[in-house]
């Protein structure tokens, strides 16, 4: 299904055009073609609507566009911040029975897939992905999402400018807000954490990196935010980048923000592997002022996904032979991953892992040539989890002087609080940092939503963005050591 971080996948081609009903009459055949293209060019436009997911409504927002026989279309994901995938193959077909529609969302895992039928002023019927099928249905009416009430408003007493930051062979585009008043100021620079996100660190319609840099701005606090390479207007690294080169993208919009006049002081705000690579830079940085670590790692990536999956495993009520069962193969796929055997070997090994995990799970019917267990495949053996997994922020933690804050939510189940935070409050001492702040918030999840389980199915349903206290925490925190 569509999932949190990623967009569905797609392939397209070119539109296959309109079918003809067979006529046994020349004049009956002219009648019925034209009455067939009409009928089918009412399909094109906008459309916003639902798929009907298991957990939640998914919102998303149709523009289909007719050239000759040939159709075309994009698809946005709000709740994904994902705008403009392109559809294809778009194809709409006159029949007897109406005018059937079908399109697909290219490049994206399980070949996510619309197929239905346009009746007066809706498309409707089944949406599937990777062999799930639920329903959807589109209108001509804008879709109400859920609400979102921390969603800034104006009048807003700062200015926000659209920046280019040249990042190596990458170019990332964001925005720059900067209060109101006479500098200077100081500056944060958020850092997002895994998977493409936008500036706005926007998921499931919530937009998480705006609500911090309105409530910063606010006080009078400047904040760059970025969208990640590859993602919004921002262009993409040339190879499948890892924690380092967002590293090296991130130290760029420092350099942005250092060369800016305005600004008195600089430092880092970076939630989950955004806090991860906060660290390593405020490690090797002497001009990193402050840093605030939300929901960051304080150990190794091998380390923090273990035990992110027997959270998991735990709250989703799974039983102790399953979760054993689990963690074992984890351990093995680890191991394996962070090896050094050629590429060809690696992959048999993973292969045969991801086909044990699906029996562990009562997946049967399933080979390797399944689409699905090769997408975990190449995810498994992507550049990034490789060095994700040997990356160990200890050594950077040990490095940094500058005023740390670090905060995590006991119900976080992708980066656990209590292994996280110890690990980090136990590297900063053993490196002498003595300006350094923690706290476990009690009832908040991995994005710092009031919350009752900590699982990523809640993070839509809960209309907080993040708790006020949390923000004010952060804005007080960072008002005291930028004076």
């Amino acid at each position: 299904m569509l999932r949190e971080g990623t967009v569905g996948e797609d392939k397209r081609r070119p539109d296959e055009g309109f079918g003809n009903a067979l006529q046994r009459w020349m004049s009956v055949a002219l009648l019925a073609l034209a009455t067939g293209t009409s009928l089918a060019a009412e399909v094109a436009g906008h459309w916003e609507g639902e798929i009907d997911l298991p957990d939640r409504p998914l919102v998303v927002k149709v523009d289909l566009v007719r050239n000759g026989d040939a159709w075309r279309g994009t698809i946005d994901i709000p709740a994904q911040g994902a705008n403009g995938l392109p559809l294809d193959p778009v194809t709409v077909v006159t029949g007897d029975h109406g005018v059937s529609v079908a399109f697909s969302i290219r490049g994206v895992p399980g070949n996510p897939t619309f197929k239905g039928r346009h009746d007066q002023d809706t498309l409707h019927g089944d949406f599937s992905q990777g062999g799930i099928t639920v329903g959807f249905r589109l209108g001509r009416q804008a879709a109400t999402g859920p609400s979102r009430p921390q969603e800034p408003k104006p009048p807003f007493p700062y200015t926000a400018e659209e920046v280019v930051v040249e990042a190596g062979p990458v170019k990332l585009a964001g925005t720059l807000t900067v209060p109101n008043g006479e500098p200077p100021f100081p500056a944060v620079l958020l850092i997002s954490g895994s998977g493409l996100q936008d500036r706005d660190q926007t998921l499931f319609d919530h937009k998480p990196f705006w609500v911090l840099a309105d409530h910063l701005g606010r006080s009078g606090v400047a904040v760059l935010r970025v969208d990640d390479a590859g993602i919004g207007a921002s262009t993409p690294h040339p190879e499948p980048p890892t924690t380092a080169d967002f590293a090296n993208d991130a130290a760029a919009c420092v350099q942005r923000l250092r060369s800016d006049t305005r600004f008195s002081r600089v430092g880092l705000v970076g939630h989950s592997e955004g806090g991860l690579i906060a660290t390593l830079l405020a490690g090797e940085r002497d001009d990193i002022d402050y840093v605030a670590l939300l929901a960051a790692p304080g150990v190794s990536g091998a380390e923090l996904m273990r035990k992110q999956n027997q959270r998991i495993f735990a709250a989703a009520g799974f039983t102790d032979e399953r979760t054993t069962d689990l963690l074992a193969l984890l351990d093995r796929l680890f191991t394996t991953l962070v090896s050094d055997l050629p590429d060809d070997e690696l992959r048999l090994r993973v292969e045969e892992i991801a086909l044990q995990q699906l029996a562990v799970n009562g997946i049967v019917g399933i080979d390797l040539e399944d689409e699905r267990v090769q997408a975990s495949v190449e995810a498994a053996m992507s550049p990034w989890m490789r060095y994700f997994l040997r990356l160990d922020p200890r050594p950077s933690l040990e490095r940094i002087r500058a005023p740390v804050l670090a905060l995590n939510g006991d119900l976080d189940l992708q980066v656990d609080a209590e292994q996280n935070l110890s690990a980090i409050e136990s590297a900063l001492n053993l490196g002498g940092n003595t300006q350094a702040t923690s706290h476990r918030l009690p009832g908040l999840n991995h994005l710092f939503q009031h919350a009752e389980t900590g699982l990523v199915d809640e993070y839509a349903r809960i209309e907080e963005t993040m708790a006020p206290e949390v923000l004010d925490l952060i804005r007080d925190w960072i008002v005291d050591v930028a004076q």
